[in-house]
């Protein structure tokens, strides 16, 4: 690690901690040549494989950004997506996988969305799993009502 004010290759970590939720760890760091100390942040990168082939890292800002398209005019609060991103991120990581294919994101997002609100999860479901007809449309909210009666029995 190179000191960001000197740019000598040489740093020591004086303190290691890990951060509130587990996912990083804090280190303090000295660099041996100017004495001067800064922190960095160590994350492990999880890795999205899109259908195209490409793969890129993870991010949790996208996951809420679809969602919030979902939510649009929907009573659907900024902490109320920032909680599902959170909840996504933390169940594929927690799959154990450092490679996830692009559907398995989608997979996570249905059931906390279902959960916060019915109609966003409609709309993000009918374009995720392209629905064609109105008979997807029907079928989807018919598991939707006879979850909600099992739930109420």
């Amino acid at each position: 690690m190179h000191c960001p004010f000197c740019r000598h290759p040489d740093t020591r970590v004086v303190d290691s901690r890990s951060t509130e939720d587990g996912a990083a760890i804090r280190r303090r760091r000295t660099c041996s040549e100017c004495g001067r100390r800064f922190t960095t942040q160590e994350t492990v990168l999880l890795m999205v494989s899109k259908r195209s082939g490409v793969t890129e890292p993870f991010s949790r800002d996208k996951v809420v950004a679809g969602v919030r398209r979902a939510c649009q005019g929907r009573p659907v609060g900024e902490d109320s997506l920032a909680q599902l991103g959170q909840l996504v991120e933390e169940n594929i990581r927690g799959t154990g996988c450092a490679e996830i294919a692009s559907h398995e994101v989608g997979l996570a997002i249905l059931g906390p969305l279902r959960e916060l609100d019915e109609v966003a999860y409609l709309r993000f479901a009918s374009v995720y799993r392209g629905f064609e007809t109105l008979a997807d449309f029907e079928a989807e909210i018919e598991q939707l009502r006879g979850a909600r009666t099992a739930v109420q029995q």
